[in-house]
C-alpha cells in the first residue's frame, strides 16, 4: 500500500511541480494495527530526484535547471522543451537522438523512471555534455 500511495504522491507533485504530499510510512515495518504510530514524511518530485541522484547531485541540479522537476505539463501530458519539443520529460532527454537507444535498453522516457534511469546512463557515457545548454543554469 505504501509503493501505491508513494506512486500516487509522486505523479500528482509530477503535475503541480514540488508540492508536499504527505505519506504515511509504518515505523516498525510490520502490519498496520491502529496502536502504531506513522512517520508523515513529505514527498515531493523534487525529493525523489534528489535520493536517486545521491551519488551524481550534478544530475539533480540539471533536472532543476532542464525540467524544474516536473515530468508532466499542465495539461497532465509529459513535459517538452521549450527550444526542441523533442526534448522530454524530467531531465529533457531528446527523443531524436536517444530515443531509439533508450527504448533499446527498456528505458520509457515519458515514465519518471525510465527518464531517470536513461539520464544517469546517458551521464555515464557522455557526462554533462547532453546537457550542455543548460550549463549556465547548473554549473553554479
Amino acid at each position: 500500500m505504501i509503493e501505491f500511495t508513494t506512486a500516487v504522491a509522486l505523479l500528482i507533485s509530477s503535475l503541480y511541480g514540488s508540492a508536499n504530499i504527505a505519506v504515511a510510512q509504518d515505523v516498525n515495518n510490520s502490519a498496520n494495527t491502529q496502536s502504531e504510530a506513522a512517520i508523515v514524511k513529505p514527498v515531493t518530485l523534487e525529493a525523489y530526484v534528489r535520493e536517486y541522484f545521491i551519488e551524481t547531485p550534478i544530475l539533480a541540479e540539471i533536472a532543476r535547471c532542464e525540467s524544474t522537476f516536473r515530468q508532466l505539463d499542465k495539461d497532465g501530458k509529459v513535459l517538452r522543451g521549450v527550444v526542441n519539443d523533442s526534448d522530454v520529460g524530467l531531465m529533457q532527454v531528446n527523443e531524436y537522438y536517444h530515443g531509439k537507444k533508450a527504448s533499446d535498453l527498456g528505458y520509457d522516457l515519458m515514465t519518471v523512471n525510465g527518464n531517470l534511469d536513461y539520464a544517469k546512463y546517458l551521464y555515464e557515457k557522455e557526462g554533462v555534455a547532453p546537457w550542455s545548454a543548460s550549463a549556465k543554469c547548473w554549473k553554479k
